[in-house]
């Protein structure tokens, strides 16, 4: 999986960022899941190896302009250039509504099947190799984070062992697999068990919306293998972040450290930051929590 920062503004753009939007993707389903939609989305796609055609479900966390003023542009461009493949949007109630009014007041469409689904706290998705579960933050309007669990791969069999005590290849070995015994034509009875190697855990990736701080967010975090939370403002404005729905470097860090993550991408930040100011940002995180990095438009991290 990789993940590519489309915006990491909060509010409105400014010369160096765009507003949010995050890029997921699944190398294996060689698609995309897209993780809000701020203004001129479809732009920052044009400048990235992204491709709008292996976009497959985009996941809204709330319902302000810097969230979703890029839903418009991005859905009838993806119809204009005849891409067909189908797109779900999950988000809050209220999404279907504006999606659709917006479609229906500029005499746009789409000629590829969306789907809107409209959310509330808990189960989003489970298709048996991925699970999202959406969880409730505190915002000024309905807000939601997103907690996306990869389930564990299961034991391969280790064939070389496998040859090594002479068990022949055969239909059988899915029985072995499964951790089942069989019985070979000699009379041997081989344990499947005996022959799995370990199962590889599916990562954890977590994804807050707009959030001040909330007790909520140290379960939605709980052993992340990646936290992407918002950093709206530095320390010393904590009231002023906090009375708007939103969180500092330090009270995010902080988050990331309770919740036991293993690495934090701090992003959502307030325009009057310029680049000059990503050290002491970055460093107000860092003292809270070291395994912390700063987001910035088109940063591509591996996961």
């Amino acid at each position: 999986m990789q993940m590519t920062f489309l915006g990491t503004g909060a509010g409105v753009p400014s010369q160096y960022r765009n507003v949010t939007a995050i890029a997921l993707t699944l190398f294996k389903r060689n698609n995309i899941w897209l993780f809000d939609c701020g203004e001129a989305t479809q732009h920052q796609f044009i400048r990235t190896k992204l491709k709008p055609s292996k976009l497959q479900k985009i996941f809204i966390t709330h319902l302000h302009g810097d969230h979703i003023f890029g839903l418009p542009g991005l859905l009838t461009s993806r119809s204009m250039f005849g891409i067909p493949e189908p797109i779900t949007i999950y988000g809050p109630k209220g999404i279907r509504l504006f999606v659709e009014t917006i479609l229906h007041l500029s005499g746009s469409y789409t000629n590829f099947l969306l789907n809107i689904i409209e959310i509330e706290a808990g189960l989003v998705f489970d298709d048996g190799e991925f699970k999202i579960t959406a969880w409730p933050m505190n915002h000024v309007i309905e807000c939601y984070g997103y907690r996306i669990e990869q389930y564990d791969k299961p034991s391969c069999l280790d064939a070389d062992k496998l040859k090594a005590d002479g068990v022949p290849s055969g239909p059988w070995y899915q029985e072995l697999k499964n951790g089942k015994c069989i019985q070979l034509k000699d009379g041997r009875v081989i344990n499947g068990i005996n022959y799995l190697g370990a199962s590889k855990k599916g990562k954890i990736l977590v994804i807050f919306g707009d959030t001040g701080p909330t007790k909520v967010a140290l379960q939605l975090a709980e052993n992340a293998d990646v936290m992407v939370h918002e950093a709206t403002l530095e320390a010393s404005l904590a009231e002023k972040a906090n009375i708007r729905g939103h969180s500092t470097t330090v009270q995010a860090a902080q988050v990331a450290k309770e919740a036991g993550a293993k690495k934090m991408i701090a992003t959502h930040f307030s325009s009057r930051y310029l680049l000059q100011d990503r050290a002491k940002l970055l460093a107000e995180c860092q003292s809270v929590f070291m395994p912390t990095d700063l987001a910035c438009d088109f940063a591509v991290f591996d996961i």
